[in-house]
């Protein structure tokens, strides 16, 4: 089988396209570079608030590593055993030219760089999380292998989808549990359902299980778990799985950021917010606080 790619779609990876549907080892930066296949974080870009225009700049303009992800992903590391390797960088202030040019040098070579404070917590969160009960079992690396890469084709619309699992379980009787490590301001569950909602996470189980089930790897039984952790001491984990009624508008969402794509690699269109003119109301707040003081 192989892939034709459209006139609108974006450039295949500077290797060969993935046509197969499988199970891929590779670095992060590989799965990267297979922009043709659609992955969860693009299918929700695609979607309000955003839109398919956003979704094609960032494609075709991969943004440069940013300090603020540094400590999730320097997490990410410990917890899963597998990525960047991280830097102590010993000095609190990143200031002179000699400490700047120190971690220009850990970045270019593709590590994390820290400073010293930073480099304790990240080994106190993973920590935390090895003595949680739920936890520390489903990040066993007796029972699993990290970072692993998930490619199937949609049966409706032949589009190419991909899937980076955090942790992929070893099969086992039982119901599989596929866990999802995400570092966090509140761990506290009502905290964790506006950010579900913030962030699409809804959509990210749905995806990542569709993926799993389309490759024989799970059932209908299967799960897949959030492991949420605070970045601020104690480093309170919190265990979730998401409810029917949320899972369905994932899937919903997803199905339509899959059509959506589709149509726009067809018609090499990729539309902003809206091609029409816009009636706009005040927000309901603004609302209600000027008839108040004014009517």
């Amino acid at each position: 089988m192989t892939t034709t790619v459209q006139a609108g779609a974006l450039a295949p990876a500077a290797g060969p396209a993935i046509t197969e549907p499988g199970i891929y080892q590779m670095t992060n930066e590989e799965y990267h570079s297979h922009r043709y296949a659609l992955s969860s974080s693009g299918a929700r870009k695609l979607l309000p608030p955003s839109c398919p225009a956003l979704f094609r700049w960032e494609q075709e303009n991969q943004p440069a590593p940013k300090k603020t992800f540094d400590l999730g992903n320097a997490a990410h590391r410990l917890v899963l055993g597998e990525g960047a390797d991280l830097v102590r960088i010993d000095a609190d202030k990143w200031t002179t030219n000699a400490v700047k040019a120190e971690v220009a040098a850990v970045r270019a070579e593709g590590g994390i760089p820290l400073k010293p404070d930073e480099y304790q917590q990240v080994h106190d969160m993973a920590d935390a999380l090895r003595r949680h009960p739920v936890a520390s079992l489903l990040f066993d690396p007796a029972s699993g292998r990290p970072e692993q890469s998930l490619f199937w084709r949609d049966e409706q619309t032949g589009i190419m989808r991909r899937a980076r699992l955090d942790w992929l379980p070893d099969p086992r009787s039982g119901r599989l549990i596929i866990p999802d490590y995400k570092t966090c301001r509140s761990a506290e569950p009502a905290a964790l359902a506006r950010s579900v909602d913030e962030h699409g996470y809804h959509q990210q189980d749905d995806w990542y299980r569709a993926g799993a089930k389309a490759l024989g790897l799970a059932d209908d039984t299967a799960a897949f778990v959030f492991v949420c952790q605070e970045k601020t001491a104690p480093y309170l984990v919190t265990v979730v799985e998401m409810d029917a009624t949320a899972r369905r508008i994932g899937a919903a969402r997803n199905r339509r950021a899959i059509e959506t794509y589709a149509r726009c690699l067809e018609s090499g269109h990729w539309p902003g917010y809206s091609e029409e003119i816009e009636y706009l109301s005040l927000p309901p707040w603004a609302e209600i606080r000027d008839t108040e003081e004014y009517l």
